[in-house]
């Protein structure tokens, strides 16, 4: 029993790692920008804008921030430690966001990328009173993005944000209601978002 509940920890470890919330963002903005974008140029600012804003500097905040002890763990435990880097995380975001609209992207790239800004703003809220899965709801939202973009499809994938919440409950790092909350939110925070600006702006 205990070589089972060791491997499962070790798996949950796995794959909460590499399901880190930027992971999602890259993964989406890959397959929008080979998907949607409809020139090279545009293709390659979502990359990079993704790549960038949305992964490469969030992760070096974070690891920095870890490494001068401003956050004490790999998971964030101490909720009041996750304020600062969400605060960081927004502003590379915005900085991204200029990016699309300069050069004109799809109005879905740029749809999802304001949901990255808003979803991080209440996030930072609900963090001053609860700690919220932020896995659940980016691995919810990144599927919500694709299921906008692409239909029905794309239900099965669903399964992979549950898989999140799953290694974060058997990490401790979470209670069951923290992960359906950010399952629920990440899911209703990206779809209506997109839905209403992408019929706005198309």
């Amino acid at each position: 029993m205990a070589s089972v509940n060791q491997f499962k920890r070790k798996f949950a470890r796995v794959i909460s790692t590499l399901f880190v919330p930027p992971s999602f963002t890259i993964i989406v903005f890959t397959i929008f920008a080979f998907s949607i974008e409809s020139s090279i140029l545009k293709k390659t600012i979502v990359l990079l804008s993704a790549y960038i804003f949305g992964f490469a500097l969030p992760i070096y905040s974070f690891l920095k921030m870890r490494k001068l002890g401003k956050i004490s763990d790999q998971d964030a435990m101490i909720k009041e430690q996750r304020t600062k880097p969400f605060l960081i995380s927004i502003a590379y975001y915005f900085a991204g966001l200029f990016l699309l609209l300069l050069f004109e992207v799809s109005v879905v790239s740029i749809a999802f990328w304001i949901c990255h800004i808003t979803t991080t703003a209440i996030v930072i809220l609900v963090n001053k009173f609860w700690k919220i899965s932020v896995h659940s709801i980016s691995s919810a939202g990144g599927i919500t993005a694709l299921f906008v973009a692409f239909g029905s499809s794309v239900l099965p994938l669903f399964i992979l944000p549950v898989l999140v919440g799953w290694t974060r409950f058997e990490l401790k790092c979470h209670s069951t209601m923290q992960i359906i909350a950010g399952l629920f939110f990440g899911t209703l925070l990206t779809y209506l978002p997109m839905i209403l600006l992408i019929k706005h702006f198309s």
